[in-house]
């Protein structure tokens, strides 16, 4: 079964030493309206520009999405 992206995300949650893919993590799981049944890139991506303070930079969020959809095309 395919993972959502806040599923996958949440595997960086806790983390032994923090990074910005870690804090992203902790930052999402503690949000009550992150759309987390989402897979759809621009929902969550719009989501977080607009919605959020706890994200310095979308670059971030890019790096991780590419990660996940390398992770879940099997």
């Amino acid at each position: 079964m395919r993972k959502t992206f806040y599923q996958y995300l949440m595997t960086f949650k806790d983390a032994r030493q923090p990074n910005a893919v870690s804090l992203l993590a902790q930052h999402v799981h503690q949000d009550l309206q992150f759309p987390k049944q989402s897979n759809d890139y621009h929902q969550i991506s719009d989501y977080l520009e607009l919605n959020t303070s706890y994200l310095a930079s979308l670059a971030i969020f890019d790096e991780i999405w590419e990660k996940f959809l390398e992770e879940n095309e099997t």
